[in-house]
């Protein structure tokens, strides 16, 4: 297994403090994908950034890079054309409470 960071690139500027109703229902419906992924343990953080550019990101495990983007094709943001994705390959040096 490998780690992969993915971003995940808003539509607009300003994302978080403009969003609309049907882009909200989007939004919720990718939060459930990536607390599934928690859960099956392939996600190992995710979250958004804030300040005028609301880049969200997300660290995943994935045996290799066309698993890695399949798993980031797969996420609901995306799938959906509201938000962009970029991946990159990573590695977790420092994490809090693993050895």
């Amino acid at each position: 297994m490998s780690e992969w960071i993915y971003f995940i690139h808003p539509p607009r500027e300003n994302f978080v403090e403009t969003i609309t109703e049907e882009e909200a229902g989007i939004m919720q419906v990718h939060a459930g994908h990536l607390a599934e992924l928690h859960q099956q343990g392939v996600l190992i953080l995710a979250g958004p950034t804030f300040g005028r550019i609301n880049t969200g990101i997300a660290v995943i495990e994935a045996d290799d890079e066309d698993a890695a983007t399949t798993i980031m094709s797969s996420d609901p943001a995306i799938t959906s054309g509201l938000m962009t994705g970029e991946l990159r390959p990573m590695r977790v040096a420092f994490l809090r409470g693993r050895d």
